[in-house]
């Protein structure tokens, strides 16, 4: 067992370590003239690409980082220049720029694409996967995952719709096998997937262990802040015994915070939860206007759709290795689609089990598919639940349409809001 100054914040250190030596990777691989396998955080099958010894390159994670070190303006210009829309997607011209240049990012160069891996998951993705189809001669691999039919369904074993789901998902993956072979010239080895699937399952287990500790109080982590970079080891290291080191001790960091009274916040005041995606551009000032307050973030929906169903703690079998990845797959995908189209019982749920004071939607612009219905959410869950809300509207990668001044208002008016809550329920 770590000592207390060892321990405490570790995560994010380590994290932003790990991190680092991945792109360093890519790097390496991009230099070498190695294509990578371009794929995306809702259905990735990095599990299944490991076997293959691609360079996994996340196209998502790519563009945010751009927003982060402040320099995403250049690549929507660029893109925009060369005739995309401003009203796209802000990832993909961040990508597209991205392209242009080489593969060159502030973090280092991708790879280019060898193949692409696209579900359905998002409107964006397989357009996207076909931008790289035409302009790179990229090998395309679309992933048809079917999604819930309806609000908080849960399946069972022997249903027929879920079968058939299944049975059709699995399908797709021996069709996709012998093209990742083609494309690597590397043979497929069940053993080398079993050991990945394996590896996943400590990360998946140990995330929703982190989800769960963050109900203590004081929370834990920020959901906003710290839970960004804890989902960028949990995709860019998916399957690896690096990754499924990390959340092993990042287990232990929270017990430990959560024993010893330890929290993210000096003053706890106010529990949130966020909906959406962060603010990237300001990412840092983002999170500042609601610490200042005593506000933490102890959950986001952005911690569900974007972490590959591991908050689920979706359990691999790994007697049956295909069959129970074609099971992660639908899991997953569906997961993800759920905790944005079908998310006022999720966050309800929420509300309840981690003792949230409010909760805040933050739809963005570049973003149609998070973003579509939040308003109708926001009222359904004030209809059936006495929470405070607040709705803000930035974006995710283009500073154009962020004005810290306008979100610092509604914020601190927000806020003001809270604390008469709190006055007035300390007083009845």
């Amino acid at each position: 067992m770590a000592n207390g100054d060892s321990i405490v914040g570790r995560g994010n250190a380590e994290g932003a370590r790990l991190f680092r030596e991945w792109f360093s990777e890519l790097t390496d691989a991009a230099e070498a003239g190695r294509g990578g396998a371009y794929v995306f955080v809702m259905g990735s099958v990095a599990e299944l690409l490991r076997c293959f010894d691609f360079p996994i390159v996340f196209p998502e994670v790519n563009s945010l980082q751009t927003a982060v070190r402040h320099v995403a303006h250049e690549y929507l210009d660029e893109a925009e220049d060369y005739g995309y829309s401003p009203d796209i997607c802000g990832y993909v011209k961040a990508d597209v720029a991205t392209q242009l240049r080489g593969g060159r990012l502030p973090m280092g160069r991708i790879p280019k694409p060898a193949l692409s891996i696209c579900t359905n998951a998002c409107n964006t993705y397989i357009k996207w996967g076909e931008i790289w189809e035409r302009t790179q001669g990229t090998r395309a691999f679309t992933l048809d995952v079917p999604g819930s039919r309806a609000a908080d369904l849960s399946p069972v074993r022997g249903d027929v719709a879920l079968e058939n789901d299944r049975r059709y998902v699995l399908a797709q993956l021996r069709e996709l096998i012998p093209v990742c072979e083609e494309v690597s010239g590397v043979r497929f080895d069940i053993d080398r997937l079993r050991e990945s699937l394996g590896y996943a399952n400590t990360m998946n287990r140990c995330w929703a262990r982190v989800l769960e500790l963050n109900r203590s109080r004081p929370a834990p982590f920020n959901a906003l802040t710290d839970g960004t970079i804890y989902l960028g080891v949990s995709n860019s290291l998916r399957g690896t015994e690096a990754g499924a080191r990390y959340f092993v001790d990042l287990v232990e960091e929270m017990e430990y915070k959560r024993d010893h009274g330890i929290g993210t916040a000096t003053d706890e005041e106010y529990r949130l939860i966020f909906v959406g995606v962060p603010c990237y551009p300001i990412f840092r000032r983002f999170g500042e206007l609601f610490t200042e307050w005593g506000g933490t973030f102890v959950n986001s929906t952005y911690l569900s759709f974007a972490s590959g169903g591991a908050n689920a703690a979706f359990e691999y079998d790994l007697e049956r290795p295909l069959e129970s990845l074609a099971d992660g797959l639908l899991h997953s995908v569906r997961n993800a689609m759920d905790s944005m189209f079908f998310q006022t019982d999720t966050l309800l749920r929420m509300v309840t089990e981690f003792a949230a004071d409010g909760v805040v939607y933050h739809p963005i612009k570049s973003c149609r598919t998070v973003s579509t219905g939040l308003a109708d959410t926001r009222r359904a869950v004030m209809e059936r639940a006495d929470v405070a809300s607040l709705y803000i509207e930035s974006d995710m990668m283009d500073r154009r349409v962020v004005s810290e001044a306008q979100l610092k208002n509604r914020i601190d008016a927000f806020f003001e809001g809270l604390a008469s809550r709190k006055h007035q329920a300390a007083a009845s």
